[in-house]
């Protein structure tokens, strides 16, 4: 079990943690500067020897609350006190985020503080975010009920989220809060749930830290928190972790929801719909299973109500012993300790018992339709999107929106006039000796980062979309050049069209 937290943060105290800060520059820069780049990048690593060796003799305010915060390392009072004076070592005591050493000469922290830089539609900034000690200070295996910093699934989340201002949004399963902060940016009103109440203390108090002032805080399970209520978008990295019911086995609340398999995922996309207003947008991470029966993304679709739009996107794909290494590893034991063996029996009897033959990982994307979607009253016109991209994706949450946008355009048709997306290039392969390519490439620099195969006739079309000829005016020329009836060439590239629409690779031209 972890040190407590205040349930509700001093404001003074942290007002005065924020000024001392802000004060040291505890920013990523600066402390990159402070100990090397090398050392950074071997931090993010989990080494941290070179960190310290970088520091060892530094007592100055950024390197004393480097070793505090970033580290978790004791520190003696005095230079903790030197380095937060408006706070003071009392004042961190008081707010729970350290306690004293047996010897009473150094501080010992209870929870980590570390810069988080982040970029969105409305610039570059850098929040604080604090959160429990990790295996790296702790020196052992995490307790369970561990509250999260920054991790990878966090950062992805936050880079899918769509960018579009809201009136009202939920982080449902909040964590240390941090996609609650994003979301507030451009939303007039967060409200941010989780089951855990040390959460939400640290998700209230990296709120209070970073001056934001529009997010309310619930405790709860799922939408219990918020039973009667919609909004404009739903964001949740759930604790979607598929873990054996075992006894002896350690359920982690930051990724275990409790739940059997991935009935967690499908509980969430089964109930969220109630809980969105028209054209209100729900956004997820998710795992699902692959059984006999079916395959994981055919389940999940089979759990979205039809009446929704749907993106969802596999990023990949894992055997049950593969999955079970991953998390077992996560929660800090390796295959050399005795304990490794036992919890692998216990992951693969538990997929054996559903008959699981892969699971999936993945991002979903739910939208309520609405008069704003172009499909509200036309269920041929909704979107449902089931692929597989296993390729770097580049500002997918700008993607995400624009594949929106297209889809809507399209409901009313193809636009009379598209544009090839800046990011587009054309690459062409030839047998050696051939006047004509075998392959014609079309391939999008940003966004999904897709390839898409073509021929001459498609190929001419988007070499035509400047903005100085309509579509009907391409397809005409290309009828007359290739010598085809100009129905016969449409029936052929109009689907084709809207697939590079949809996809990004041509854009409507604004009126």
């Amino acid at each position: 079990m972890s040190d407590a937290l205040p349930p509700t943060p001093d404001p003074s105290l942290v007002a005065a943690l924020a000024a001392d800060l802000d004060a040291a520059d505890f920013r990523s820069e600066p402390l990159r500067s402070l100990w090397g780049e090398e050392a950074d990048d071997a931090l993010g690593r989990g080494v941290r020897e070179p960190v310290l060796r970088a520091i060892a003799r530094d007592v100055g305010a950024l390197a004393t609350l480097g070793r505090l915060f970033v580290l978790g390392m004791p520190q003696p009072i005095t230079l903790v006190d030197d380095a937060l004076p408006r706070l003071g070592f009392e004042g961190l005591i008081g707010l729970g985020m350290a306690r004293f050493s047996e010897d009473e000469e150094d501080l010992t922290p209870s929870a980590l503080i570390r810069p988080q830089s982040f970029v969105d539609a409305e610039g570059i900034g850098e929040w604080w975010i604090a959160s429990d000690l990790d295996e790296l200070a702790l020196g052992t295996a995490l307790p369970p009920d561990h509250v999260l910093g920054v991790g990878g699934a966090s950062r992805t989340l936050a880079e899918l989220i769509v960018p579009v201002p809201v009136g009202r949004a939920l982080d449902l399963g909040t964590g240390c809060g941090i996609q609650a902060l994003l979301v507030s940016r451009h939303a007039g009103e967060v409200v941010a749930t989780d089951i855990s109440a040390r959460a939400l203390a640290f998700a209230e108090l990296n709120a209070r830290l970073n001056g934001v002032s529009n997010v309310t805080f619930r405790q709860g399970s799922m939408f219990e928190p918020v039973a009667d209520e919609a909004f404009d978008l739903i964001v949740s990295n759930p604790p979607f972790v598929i873990t054996p019911r075992v006894e002896g086995l350690t359920a982690y609340e930051y990724r275990d929801g409790g739940l059997i398999g991935d009935a967690l995922v499908e509980k969430f996309v089964r109930d969220v719909p109630a809980h969105l207003t028209p054209g209100g947008i729900a956004q997820l991470l998710g795992n699902w299973e692959s059984r006999p029966a079916a395959a994981g993304l055919d389940r999940l679709e089979s759990w979205i109500d039809p009446a929704l739009d749907a993106w969802v996107i596999q990023r990949e794909e894992l055997t049950p012993l593969g999955y079970a290494e991953l998390w077992i590893r996560d929660g800090g034991t390796t295959p050399r300790e005795d304990a490794f063996g036992a919890m692998l029996e216990a992951w693969l009897d538990d997929f054996a018992e559903r008959e699981v033959t892969a699971i999936g990982f993945g991002y979903v994307l739910l939208r309520r339709t609405g008069a704003s979607t172009g499909s509200a009253n036309d269920p041929g016109a909704r979107l449902r999107r089931f692929e597989t991209v296993p390729q770097s994706l580049s500002a997918p949450g700008r993607a995400l929106r624009d594949g929106l946008d297209a889809h809507d355009s399209l409901t009313r048709g193809i636009p009379h006039t598209l544009v090839t997306a800046a990011d587009v290039t054309e690459a062409r392969h030839y047998m050696p000796g051939d006047d004509d390519p075998s392959v014609i490439e079309l391939r999008q620099g940003g966004g999904f980062g897709r390839t898409v195969s073509v021929d001459s006739a498609l190929a001419g079309f988007v070499g035509a979309c400047d903005d100085e000829l309509s579509v009907t005016q391409i397809v005409s020329a290309l009828a007359d050049l290739f010598d085809v009836p100009l129905v016969d060439l449409w029936n052929d590239l109009e689907p084709r069209i809207r697939r590079l629409v949809l996809d990004g690779f041509l854009v409507p031209l604004a009126p």
